[in-house]
């Protein structure tokens, strides 16, 4: 049998304090340990036990990613990562989730087993997906084939996991040729990347079209009354569409889509994300989210990027062996529309119809430039915290109306301590959090006074006599409150 390799990690464990600002006591309180022993393993006196690596990757994940663990310690995390799913429950004979040492054991002395069953629960949450998919298609009375061509694109980001590597390293080697070192490049620094290796010139004028190219007379027209972000991002749209052209043509024809509209607004879109990569490098740029706990203003400032490129690049950061917070991340118009969306955590959005009501994101497009805060609970017992702000993008003229919508972000409570934005919330307390579901069709509360329809999995109870909020009770429903 193999020996594990004994984590030392006292260093790593000073850091977290620091970066935290956690006296020693109240350190070892969270990791349920007393201050010397803390002070032990510390000063490397001791190694982490199994339990105590799975409860500091827990309470701290980002900073564990730094540790070092070797394989068998990350697929015993993997391992945790998946049992957390609610379809598994409790252990069937102690009542409670399998101890961090079982699951330690599991992984060392069963590696094959342990990645199989990774592998097959990562199977069950694509095709649970894919299932959605399906079920979105079918309940609008589409058939599948006819599914519009942005849906095949948003939907392939989704099942990447919005990561794309490969091109967010490309981007990444693109980033130094052009700075010579991991800065994120300024307009002058694209505008000369551009003019000296594709011969392009950039005209800024008052244009109908935010970006267009002549290709024939090599210049690029990009509408200039733009705010400088939205001028930035063009720029390196255009420059990682003409230095990654190739490795974009290549993810696009291997994409399982199946018309060529897609095949065409994916290429668009991975344009977008080689843009955004650019011009917030993976690394520096997860560094000082970490270092300024995701406050996005103090980001955008950081890395001359708007709020809503800034909140999307935070939803991408999933390189392995190096993730950012795991958060989920969504934009919404007016109308309650979703227009964009992705998820690191285990809150999935509403595939078709608006999303819960109750949720903040909603209230933050009525009320533009102001940040809005909210703890959250879901059906499944999950609790989030999340920001949402409402934007306007100006269109730089009075004809034309501007675009309105919000942008959410958020992480599940017990990453609270990385996110500014739970200063002031108790994440840590089910009391006080908002009961939201994921939309009206599918939510099981039977209690909420917002409810829109009833779920499309149980029968409505109808009699004129009574009348509560809305004029049906579910089968599920318990006895009527007294009168």
């Amino acid at each position: 049998m193999s020996t594990r390799r004994r984590i030392f990690a006292g260093p790593q464990l000073r850091r977290i304090r620091a970066v935290n600002a956690l006296p020693q006591a109240e350190l070892a309180a969270r990791l349920g340990i007393s201050a010397s022993y803390l002070s032990q393993l510390e000063h490397d006196d001791r190694p982490l036990t199994a339990r105590l690596a799975e409860r500091v990757a827990k309470l701290f994940p980002l900073d564990w990613q730094d540790v070092g663990a070797d394989r068998t310690d990350q697929l015993s995390i993997a391992l945790r990562d998946a049992l957390s799913d609610p379809i598994f429950g409790a252990d069937p004979e102690f009542g409670e989730p399998l101890a961090a040492d079982t699951l330690a054991r599991l992984a060392e002395q069963q590696p094959g087993f342990a990645r199989q069953f990774v592998t097959l629960y990562e199977a069950y949450r694509q095709t649970s997906q894919r299932l959605e998919m399906v079920d979105e298609a079918v309940s609008i009375d589409d058939p599948l084939g006819a599914r519009l061509p942005w849906e095949e694109v948003r939907d392939w980001f989704h099942l990447q996991n919005n990561h794309v590597d490969r091109l967010d390293r490309s981007a990444e080697a693109l980033g130094l040729a052009i700075c010579g070192d991991d800065a994120s490049p300024s307009a002058e620094a694209l505008q000369a990347h551009l003019r000296g290796q594709h011969g392009v010139s950039v005209d800024l004028r008052d244009t109908a079209a935010l970006r267009a190219f002549d290709a024939g007379a090599r210049v690029l027209r990009i509408d200039g009354t733009q705010p400088a972000a939205g001028v930035r991002f063009q720029l390196a749209w255009q420059a990682a569409a003409l230095s990654l052209g190739n490795t974009i043509a290549d993810i696009a024809r291997d994409a399982d889509l199946r018309s060529d509209a897609a095949r065409e607004l994916l290429k668009v879109g991975l344009a977008n994300y080689a843009a955004g990569a650019l011009l917030m490098p993976y690394e520096q740029f997860r560094r000082g989210a970490r270092a300024m706990r995701h406050d996005i203003e103090r980001l955008s400032l950081a890395f001359g990027t708007s709020f809503e490129q800034t909140c999307h690049r935070l939803s991408t950061l999933q390189r392995e062996g190096a993730r950012g917070l795991p958060v989920f991340f969504c934009r919404v118009d007016m109308a309650g529309n979703i227009t964009k969306r992705h998820s690191a955590t285990r809150l999935q959005f509403a595939r078709f119809g608006g999303a819960c009501p109750l949720w903040i994101v909603h209230e933050a497009v009525a009320i533009p430039d102001r940040v809005l805060v909210q703890h959250a609970e879901t059906p499944d017992g999950a609790r989030y915290v999340s920001m949402a702000k409402g934007l306007v993008k100006p269109s730089g003229r009075y004809d034309r109306a501007p675009r309105r919508y919000a942008v959410a972000l958020g992480c599940e409570a017990e990453h609270a301590g990385e996110f500014i934005y739970a200063d002031g919330l108790e994440a840590g307390s089910r009391d006080g959090a908002t009961k939201i579901g994921i939309s009206c069709r599918i939510c099981p509360r039977t209690d909420c006074d917002q409810r829109a329809y009833p779920p499309s999995d149980q029968k409505i109870e109808v009699d004129p006599a009574w009348r509560g909020v809305v004029p049906y009770e579910l089968g599920s429903q318990s006895a009527r409150p007294a009168m």
